[in-house]
């Protein structure tokens, strides 16, 4: 047993000193590393020169009742509320009706659009976001959001912009969605704006637009700001798809858009809107 004390004997490795040494140099090392390596920052989800701002959720009034659902046949399902409710208790809205039979909110056809799409696009591996132009109660908005696509939204109406901000929470894409109370225009300013009581998802700037199909409906004109896209969306965003629903104004917003839609192949937007020829 003469040799039995090594076994005991203090590693050298172990002693504080060294381990003190150590701790030091790993730390010097990963700031090192840390500090030297490259960052790309982050596209911005907003522009700092833009004129208008986003519109703030927090600070509108919020509306009540509040009607939402669940919308049926989706691969990415969404939930969006009701800004008109038909004329109650007599003829109350199609999809209160629905509701009341157990059954979820119809399919749009805009919803099964925009996610077709981006579907198609993500699978040849592009990325970027989406613009929706006439966002009424947000169809549109959220068929993207729920996919992971940011998205910028413009809508003059406070009803739907209240139904929009009921939807980013209802849908938890906050941070995702960048929501503008505007109509887009080819200038900037502010615009007479037809708003179609009972239907507003018809309203628009053009009078003729905006009671095209429903001839007996009260009509409300109003004052709206106008912004130009190319002032709010950055020039560093990639945008992949752009949908325009304006009910006839669809020049003036394009005229607007010409620095983002002359972007060179592969980076300038699908664009898709809505085509009636009796406003052409």
């Amino acid at each position: 047993m003469a040799n039995a004390w090594k076994k005991y004997k203090s590693n050298k490795l172990t002693t504080p000193k060294l381990l003190f040494l150590l701790t030091s140099t790993s730390l010097i090392l990963l700031t090192f590393f840390y500090l030297s390596t490259p960052t790309t920052p982050p596209t911005p989800f907003f522009n700092p020169t833009s004129p208008i701002h986003p519109f703030n959720c927090t600070n509108t009034p919020q509306p009540h009742p509040i009607i939402a659902n669940q919308v049926e046949g989706l691969k990415h399902p969404f939930i969006y509320s009701l800004s008109d409710f038909g004329s109650l208790p007599d003829k109350p809205h199609k999809n209160i009706v629905r509701m009341l039979k157990g059954k979820l909110f119809r399919r749009p056809d805009i919803s099964v659009t925009v996610q077709d799409l981006l579907d198609k696009m993500r699978a040849e591996g592009r990325t970027g976001a989406f613009i929706d132009v006439g966002a009424n109660v947000g169809m549109a908005t959220f068929a993207a959001a729920v996919m992971g696509f940011r998205v910028y939204a413009f809508e003059p109406v406070l009803e739907n912009l209240q139904s929009v901000c009921n939807g980013i929470y209802f849908n938890r894409v906050g941070d995702l969605v960048r929501l503008f109370e505007a109509a887009t225009s080819d200038r900037l300013g502010n615009i007479t704006f037809h708003k179609l009581v009972g239907r507003l998802d018809n309203s628009a700037v053009s009078a003729t637009g905006a009671k095209l199909a429903f001839k007996s409906n009260e009509e409300v004109e109003l004052q709206v700001r106008s912004v130009p896209l190319d002032l709010v969306i950055p020039e560093t965003e990639h945008i992949l798809l752009l949908k325009i629903d304006v009910q006839g104004w669809e020049h003036h917003v394009l005229k607007g858009a010409k620095k983002l839609l002359s972007r060179k192949k592969g980076e300038a937007p699908y664009l898709i809107y809505e085509e009636d020829e009796r406003l052409l």
